[in-house]
């Protein structure tokens, strides 16, 4: 086991402070603003047809594939919105399914906590370059000194095993979700000890997730002694906070015995509101002129995490490395030269696809073991729909 020096570094004192640490802004694909005389979906998503331009064998040969079981690889798809350039140009759901049935996000909730953590550090809330800290840890416990930055771009350095674990009796989201952590996930993750010195390797993290959301009730809801009260407290500040701002209204987190929001997997919402998620953060965090996400929050979230070991994972969203199909292992989603789109990822292939250079989003919920066949069938989706006109 890894053991730290005791010395601490200063921490920083902005609240944000994510200007020093992003690389300029000629590094990233633009951010696309709305279109005019496209509202924004806060009541109603806007609809139009396919864009002129539009690959339309490639998108029916692909929509064949999900619907039609002409692709068996790709398992069930129950739900599938392409938004393009602000409007929803092509909704599919399978039989039993429909625009108004919420689905299971899985770890795409990892995204809905970025977000979350950003709306709390509009408000001033949060300084991500601080120590997050737990109750669980004593003042001189090193894992006390990690920043909530570190949490969140999953270099917390923490003893995690998920991804690479071969049994679910190996599993720490199993056993956290699951097993001996489910009536107190906070409680399991705290107890998770350190293998890296923070900052040095990156390694994914569910447990990181639920003490980030632990640490994010305590901030928000400071007076919340019982899990009723925590649980109502917290509800009703992510309400207020995001999902009523961008009418992502269908939106159910779920919380654990303790009141815990389970931001690591547990958010259901139709996939019309994931897309809103999506278009959210394909607008910089601004909804119809109204900031819900800092400025640079996003920026955030597409920037590789620091660690030499990873170029596929940003803050709470899977990015797309800038050569070769990624690392630690292959999670590229081809989407075209521009090499420039992210998403929200879950288990079992739920996706939130965001593409800056298309002005796109691609929300596919389902239940598929295929991730190479699905990253294949994303990016063909979104390679058939073009590029705006400037």
């Amino acid at each position: 086991m890894w053991r730290p020096d005791r010395r601490r570094s200063a921490a920083a004192v902005l609240a944000l402070a994510l200007a020093g640490a992003a690389p300029a802004a000629a590094d990233f694909a633009p951010l696309p603003q709305q279109p005019a005389g496209v509202p924004f979906p806060t009541e109603a998503w806007p609809t139009g047809p396919l864009p002129a331009g539009t690959d339309d064998d490639a998108l029916d040969t692909a929509l064949a594939e999900a619907f039609n079981g002409t692709n068996p690889a790709l398992g069930e798809t129950r739900a599938l919105v392409v938004v393009s350039s602000g409007r929803i140009v092509l909704e599919r759901y399978a039989e039993g399914y429909g625009p108004d049935m919420p689905l299971p996000a899985w770890s795409m909730a990892k995204s809905v906590t970025h977000a979350l953590v950003g709306a709390a550090v509009l408000q001033g809330l949060v300084d991500i370059d601080r120590p997050m800290g737990s109750p669980h840890w004593p003042a001189e416990d090193p894992r006390a000194a990690i920043a909530w930055r570190q949490w969140l771009n999953m270099v917390d350095g923490q003893d995690y095993h998920e991804l690479d674990a071969l049994l679910p009796t190996g599993d720490d989201a199993a056993k956290m979700l699951f097993g001996p952590g489910r009536l107190d996930a906070a409680a399991y993750a705290a107890a998770l000890p350190l293998d890296h010195p923070p900052g040095s390797r990156w390694n994914y993290n569910s447990a990181g997730m639920i003490l980030i959301t632990d640490a994010l009730t305590r901030t928000v809801a400071p007076a919340a002694a019982s899990p009723e009260a925590r649980r109502a407290a917290m509800l009703t500040w992510m309400r207020r906070s995001l999902f009523d701002a961008i009418g992502m209204l269908s939106a159910q987190p779920e919380f654990d015995a303790a009141g815990l929001y389970l931001g690591s997997s547990f958010v259901q919402a139709t996939a019309r509101d994931f897309a809103r998620l999506g278009l959210l953060y394909l607008r910089d965090g601004i909804w119809d002129g109204r900031p819900v996400l800092p400025p640079g929050w996003v920026d955030f979230a597409r920037r590789p995490a620091p660690a030499a070991n990873a170029d596929t994972y940003g803050a709470g969203w899977w990015i797309t490395p800038a050569t070769g199909t990624g690392r630690p292992f292959p999670t590229l989603i081809d989407t075209g030269p521009d090499r420039d789109a992210f998403r929200a990822e879950g288990h079992d292939g739920q996706i939130v696809l965001v593409v800056p250079s298309r002005d796109l989003t691609v929300v596919r919920l389902g239940l598929s073991d295929d991730w190479p066949a699905l990253y294949d069938w994303m990016g063909r989706v979104a390679r058939a729909l073009p590029k705006p006109a400037p």
